[in-house]
């Protein structure tokens, strides 16, 4: 079982990036999918999720309005779309699986974790 996330790199600040989570090994269509972020010497965040069947989302406020997460149950994939990027969002980010249908905020609840994509934003 394996998730891969792809899409990072460097990107000017104002500047757009899509992230994609590929799940391999099962497919992950019953289960709530997250995007976790971790920045240099933070905590590893919650920065969006979304239901098994796409119909419930949920983002952490930064990410109101510039991130919009989704989901593809037929090529078993979650995308990130990142828009309006700052320097402050310059992380590792991570997709992850819960062991639930719907996708929570906490890190406890998604036993799947992808490798990680590095994002750079530069001013």
């Amino acid at each position: 079982v394996q998730l891969q996330a792809s899409g990072g790199g460097l990107v000017q600040a104002g500047g757009s990036l899509r992230l994609s989570c590929a799940a391999t090994g099962r497919t992950f269509n019953n289960n709530g999918m997250g995007w976790f972020r971790q920045a240099p010497g933070k905590d590893r965040e919650f920065v969006a999720g979304i239901s098994w069947n796409g119909g419930s989302t949920r983002y952490v406020d930064f990410a109101k309005g510039r991130f919009t997460i989704s989901r593809d149950n037929a090529k078993n994939t979650v995308d990130l779309q990142m828009n309006s990027l700052k320097p402050e969002d310059t992380a590792v980010y991570y997709c992850a699986a819960s062991r639930k249908g719907h996708s929570t905020r906490l890190h406890s609840d998604y036993p799947y974790w992808g490798q990680g994509t590095l994002v750079t934003v530069s001013s």
